[in-house]
C-alpha cells in the first residue's frame, strides 16, 4: 500500500525568531499525521485482517531530525534577514525625525509638553484618585438622586392588615353569584354609595398585598398571551352577525360604528362579518346580488358607506364562515394574534355565543363588549310552545353573556335584563337623513309645503315586526279612521299572508315593495306609523323623525329614547292610536332644533358608547390597565387578587365549550348539522386551511 506524506510547506519570509521553535512542533505533528494517516487506511481497508503483532521495530528518528534540521536551517536565514532589515528601517526613521525637529521646532514643543503632563498624570497614585472621586461633593449627589428615582415596587411598607369587618364584606361581595342564585338579599343601596363603598376595599386590599410584595399574575382561566400594551395603538375588532347588502340592523349600524370609531386616531378598527356562499347569498340577500369572492363584496360595502358618510372611513372589514339562519362559532375568530386581540365588540353576543366552541373571549381580549340588538324573548314567543322555548333561552342568554363579556350595552329597556348590562341608545342615523331634514326645515322657512302625502310604514314583512299590531289596529278602527290610507312598504316571508289577510278585511292599506328609506318616494310622506312592539330600537323611526316627519308609535320601552322629541306621539290603547293619527294629519311637524339633530348623529351615538362601555377609561389608561374610578394612581385593581366572580364566570364558560364541542346535543338544542366547522366551499372561498388548521381569517 504506497502512501506518500504531504509536502512540507516552506515558511514565511517575515517570520520572528519565536517560529523556529513551532517550526518543529509542526514537523512533529506532521510525522505524527502520516503515521496516524497510515494506520486509518490500512485499518478501514476491506482486505486488512487481524494477526499477531510482530515484533519488529521501525526507526523513523533519521527522518524526523533531517526535517527538523532542514527547517532550522531556513528560519535562521530568514530571521537575519528580518533582523537587518529592521535596522536599517530604524536608522532611516530617526534620521528623517532629526531633520522635522530642526525646521519645525517650534510646532514640536506643545506635543513634547503635552506629553511630559501625561506622564506625570500616569505617575500619580490610583489610589489617589479614587479616594478624590469617593469624596466628591457630585458624586454623593448623584447617588442620592439614583436612590430617589428608584423606588423597589416590593419594599414593605407600614400598612396594617384587614381587620375582620374587612375581610367578612370581601367574602360577601364575591359570594354575591351564590348569595342572588340563592335569593338571599344582601341589603339596599344607592349605586354611587355602592361603587364607592367597593373601591375604597378594592383599593385597600390592593395596598395590604402590595406591601406585602405579592403579585397576582391570574387565574385559573385567565389568558396571560394578550394585546402588548407597548404598542400605542389600541386595536378594536368589531363582530358581527349581518352584512350588506342585506338591508338589516345588525349589518348597517355594526358597519357606520366602524367608521366612526375608526376616525379617531387612538385605535384601529377591524370589522368582522360573515361570509356567504353563493347558494346562502341567493337566499338572503336582496334584487339577487351575489358576489363571487370576499374582496368584491368589500367593495361594495365600502362603496355603500362612503355615499352616505361624506368621508373614506379607514378600517380593516375581515370575513368569516357563516351560513344563512346560522349561528356562527367563534373557533373561527380564535387564532387572533394576541398583538391584535385588544378590544372587542359583540353586536348581538347572545347571538354569536349560542353555539360558540371556541375560546373565552374575555381571556383572549383585555375587554370585551356586547351591543344587544334583538329582543329575541319576544320573537320566540309567538312560536309553537314559546313559554318553555323563551324560558330556556333566556338562562341561556344569561350564561353566555356572563361567561364572555365584561360589559353589555342594551338598546332600549325592551331588551333582556342580561348580567353586567346597563340602557343606553348607541345607534346613531345616517347622514343622508339628517340633510333630508335640513332641507325640509329651509323649505319650511321659505314657506314651501314640505309634505304631500299623508302616512306609511316600512319593514320586513313578518307578522312580528309590528304587521299583526297594525292590522288590528285598522281593522278594529276602521270606521274611526274613514278615509285613512296607508302605504306599506316591505318584503319579507310572510308578506303573501299579511297582504291576503289585510284585503280579506278590506283594509285600507296599498302594499309596495321594500325600497330604501331615503328613497325620493318617501320624503314627501308627513306621518310614519310603527306599532311595533318587539323592535329593541326602531332604526326606521328614528330616521323618520331625523327627516322630520311625525311618528306615531306604542308606548313601549323601544321608544323611550324617542320620547323626548315633540314630532312622536305615543299611545297606549287603541282609542288613543285613533287620537294621535287625527292629531298627526291636523298638524305640521316642528323642525328639530340643532341639539335634537346631533342627539340622533352617529357622533353622538360613538361618544354615548364610549362613555357607556367604559372603552374611553380603557384607551386613556393604555398599557397600565383599567383602574377605578375612584383609584388612587399607582394601585391597580384590576389583578390585585382571585376574584370569586371570575373563577364562576370561567367555569361557566368551560362548561359552556364542553357541550357546544358535542354534535348530539347541537342538533337537540336546534343547530344545523355539521355547523361546528366550515365547508370545503367556505375554504375554497376564502383560502382557508382545513378546520383543523387553525388559520382561518380572511384579510385580518
Amino acid at each position: 500500500m504506497n502512501f506518500k506524506p504531504p509536502e512540507a510547506r516552506s515558511p514565511s519570509s517575515t517570520a520572528t525568531a519565536s517560529r523556529s521553535s513551532s517550526s518543529i512542533v509542526t514537523a512533529e505533528k506532521a510525522f505524527s499525521f502520516i503515521s496516524k494517516g497510515w494506520r486509518e487506511k490500512a485499518y478501514s481497508s476491506p482486505e486488512f485482517k487481524f494477526y499477531p503483532r510482530p515484533q519488529i521495530k521501525i526507526d523513523l528518528s533519521a527522518i524526523k531530525n533531517a526535517i527538523v534540521a532542514e527547517v532550522g536551517e531556513e528560519e535562521e536565514e530568514d530571521e537575519e534577514d528580518d533582523r537587518e532589515r529592521l535596522r536599517k528601517w530604524r536608522r532611516v526613521r530617526v534620521k528623517d525625525r532629526e531633520r522635522e525637529e530642526g525646521q519645525f521646532g517650534e510646532f514640536w514643543e506643545p506635543i513634547k509638553t503635552f506629553r511630559s503632563r501625561l506622564r506625570e498624570l500616569e505617575q500619580k497614585s490610583s489610589s489617589d484618585i479614587l479616594e478624590g472621586i469617593k469624596n466628591s461633593e457630585f458624586v454623593e449627589k448623584l447617588k442620592s438622586s439614583l436612590k430617589a428615582i428608584y423606588k423597589d415596587p416590593y419594599e414593605s411598607k407600614e400598612v396594617p392588615p384587614l381587620d375582620v369587618p374587612e375581610l367578612l364584606a370581601c367574602l360577601v361581595r364575591q359570594s354575591s353569584p351564590l348569595l342572588d342564585q340563592l335569593g338571599i338579599n344582601r341589603g339596599q343601596s344607592s349605586m354611587v354609595e355602592s361603587e364607592n363603598i367597593n373601591d375604597e376595599l378594592d383599593l385597600r386590599i390592593a395596598s395590604v398585598l402590595q406591601s406585602t410584595g405579592h403579585c397576582y399574575e391570574g387565574g385559573f382561566w385567565s389568558d396571560l398571551g394578550k394585546h402588548d400594551a407597548s404598542d400605542k395603538k389600541r386595536h378594536v375588532a368589531i363582530v358581527t352577525t349581518a352584512s350588506l347588502p342585506w338591508m338589516t340592523g345588525t349589518a348597517v349600524n355594526p358597519l357606520f360604528r366602524a367608521a366612526y370609531l375608526a376616525k379617531s386616531a387612538k385605535q384601529n378598527v377591524t370589522l368582522l362579518v360573515p361570509w356567504l356562499c353563493r347558494s346562502d347569498q341567493e337566499l338572503v340577500y336582496p334584487n339577487n346580488l351575489t358576489f363571487s369572492s370576499p374582496e368584491e363584496q368589500e367593495s361594495y360595502i365600502r362603496g355603500w358607506l362612503e355615499e352616505r358618510i361624506g368621508f373614506k372611513a379607514d378600517f380593516k372589514i375581515s370575513f368569516y364562515p357563516g351560513k344563512a339562519e346560522y349561528y356562527p362559532s367563534w373557533r373561527y375568530f380564535s387564532v387572533i394574534s394576541s398583538k391584535d386581540a385588544d378590544i372587542a365588540i359583540l353586536e348581538e353576543p347572545e347571538h354569536l355565543n349560542w353555539y360558540h366552541h371556541g375560546k373565552r373571549w374575555s381571556d383572549k381580549f383585555n375587554h370585551v363588549v356586547g351591543i344587544v340588538h334583538t329582543n329575541y324573548l319576544e320573537y320566540i314567543k309567538r312560536e309553537k310552545n314559546g313559554a318553555l322555548q323563551a324560558f330556556l333561552v333566556k338562562h341561556i342568554n344569561n350564561w353566555v353573556v356572563k361567561a364572555y363579556c365584561h360589559k353589555v350595552l342594551r338598546l332600549s329597556a325592551a331588551t333582556q335584563d342580561l348580567p353586567k348590562s346597563v340602557v343606553c341608545n348607541v345607534h346613531g342615523v345616517n347622514p343622508k337623513f339628517l340633510k333630508i331634514g335640513e332641507k325640509v326645515a329651509a323649505e319650511k322657512e321659505r314657506g314651501k309645503q314640505t309634505f304631500s302625502k299623508g302616512a306609511y310604514f316600512l319593514g320586513k314583512m313578518v307578522w312580528a315586526k309590528g304587521y299583526k299590531e297594525l292590522i288590528d289596529l285598522l281593522a278594529k278602527h276602521k270606521k274611526d279612521l274613514d278615509g285613512f290610507n296607508l302605504d306599506v312598504y316591505g318584503n319579507g316571508e310572510d308578506a303573501h299572508e299579511v297582504q291576503s289577510t289585510a284585503r280579506r278585511l278590506n283594509l285600507n292599506v296599498n302594499f309596495m315593495k321594500g325600497r330604501d328609506h331615503a328613497d325620493d318616494s318617501l320624503q314627501g310622506y308627513k306621518i310614519f306609523i310603527n306599532p311595533s312592539v318587539s323592535d329593541v330600537l326602531c332604526t326606521a323611526t328614528a330616521e323618520a323623525l331625523a327627516m322630520g316627519k311625525f311618528v306615531v308609535c306604542a308606548d313601549h320601552p323601544s321608544n323611550d329614547f324617542f320620547r323626548a322629541f315633540p314630532n312622536c306621539l305615543t299611545y297606549k290603547t287603541p282609542e288613543d292610536f285613533v287620537a294621535k293619527v287625527r292629531e298627526a294629519m291636523a298638524k305640521e311637524p316642528l323642525p328639530l332644533t340643532p341639539e335634537q339633530r346631533y342627539s340622533l348623529s352617529w357622533e353622538a351615538a360613538t361618544q354615548r358608547f364610549m362613555e357607556y362601555s367604559d372603552l374611553d377609561k380603557v384607551l386613556d389608561n393604555s398599557g397600565d390597565g383599567y383602574l377605578g374610578r375612584n383609584s388612587t394612581k399607582g394601585l391597580t385593581k384590576s389583578t390585585s387578587l382571585p376574584n370569586l366572580h371570575e373563577m364562576v364566570d370561567g367555569g361557566l364558560a368551560f362548561a359552556h365549550y364542553c357541550l357546544t364541542g358535542n354534535e348530539f346535543l347541537r342538533l337537540c338544542t336546534g343547530a344545523i348539522p355539521g355547523t361546528r366547522d366550515y365547508d370545503k366551499q367556505h375554504g375554497k372561498d376564502l383560502r382557508l386551511l382545513p378546520p383543523q388548521v387553525q388559520n382561518p381569517i380572511y384579510g385580518w
